[in-house]
């Protein structure tokens, strides 16, 4: 069976014969969704300010919009990385954002602010999603009452610190010998 991941893989690494279960929580997996999704809207919006200011009957905001399309694109990326939490919680942040620049359009002379409705609906559930996945994703901390392991007698040499002192001593000794050959 061919096995895309296959492709990058250097000449002696071994082959992918058979995918298996996914070793991500699927909070992991749902934080790299919203990633994806962020950066895709955030592109949208960089790319069409004026498209979605028409929409929303929010022209003459479309400096905002690319701005939020920065942020939007920043956000997933860090959603993406190994601190995915705090990009999760820069989209958090975001959302609010996006609420109130949403809720000043919200006016009663705006023909389209039943788009603006929709556009806040949607944006709260996907607070609300963004917000349940930072908090699943937030990095664990040790009970209270855990012990800490304390390792005083370690040196981080594997034959401790001595053994090492000797070894460097005799090194030098062998490279003096060396260089008055």
């Amino acid at each position: 069976m061919f096995h895309l991941s296959n492709i990058v893989r250097s000449k002696g690494d071994p082959k992918l014969v058979e995918g298996g279960p996914s070793l991500k929580r699927p909070q992991d997996q749902l934080a790299r969704a919203l990633g994806w999704f962020s950066i895709g809207l955030g592109i949208m919006e960089f790319v069409a300010p004026r498209r979605v200011t028409e929409t929303l009957g929010m022209e003459g905001h479309e400096m905002m919009v690319r701005a939020f399309g920065v942020r939007e694109i920043l956000a997933g990326v860090m959603s993406l990385s190994v601190d995915k939490n705090a990009g999760l919680w820069a989209r958090v942040g975001g959302d609010g954002l996006d609420a109130a620049a949403l809720l000043s359009g919200l006016t009663s002379d705006n023909p389209k602010k039943g788009n603006i409705a929709l556009a806040l609906l949607v944006v709260g559930g996907i607070a609300m999603l963004d917000y349940r996945v930072a908090q699943d994703t937030k990095p664990g901390r040790p009970p209270r009452n855990a012990r800490r392991k304390l390792y005083p007698s370690r040196s981080g040499f594997r034959k401790g610190l001595q053994a090492a002192k000797d070894r460097a001593k005799e090194m030098t000794q062998h490279a003096a010998a060396g260089v008055t050959s």
